[in-house]
């Protein structure tokens, strides 16, 4: 014979378990801060670089900057910065 209260606990703790997954996922598309993709020490707010189009695009992922001197190291060598912090390229509306 099963307990109630133990079934009513185990709901409860599964419940939980998926809602702090879905929490986490929803953090990461919802980042506002991202390190500049060639000066790493800077930190960009990804909606002021998007709004001024300081960012690049490579390879289905998007990279940010911090200045006007970034975007054309990241574009003479986007290989180099590859691995940089970025986002995937938002898809068109």
């Amino acid at each position: 014979m099963k307990n109630p209260l133990f079934v009513l606990m185990i709901t409860f703790v599964l419940s939980l378990s998926v809602f702090s997954q879905q929490k986490s996922t929803d953090a990461k598309s919802t980042q506002t801060k991202i390190k500049c993709a060639v000066m790493a020490s800077s930190t960009v707010n990804i909606a002021k670089a998007t709004k001024k189009h300081m960012y690049a695009d490579y390879k289905g992922n998007r990279y940010f900057f911090c200045c006007s001197d970034c975007p054309k190291a990241f574009k003479a060598d986007p290989k180099k910065y590859a691995d940089s912090p970025h986002i995937k390229t938002p898809k068109s509306k």
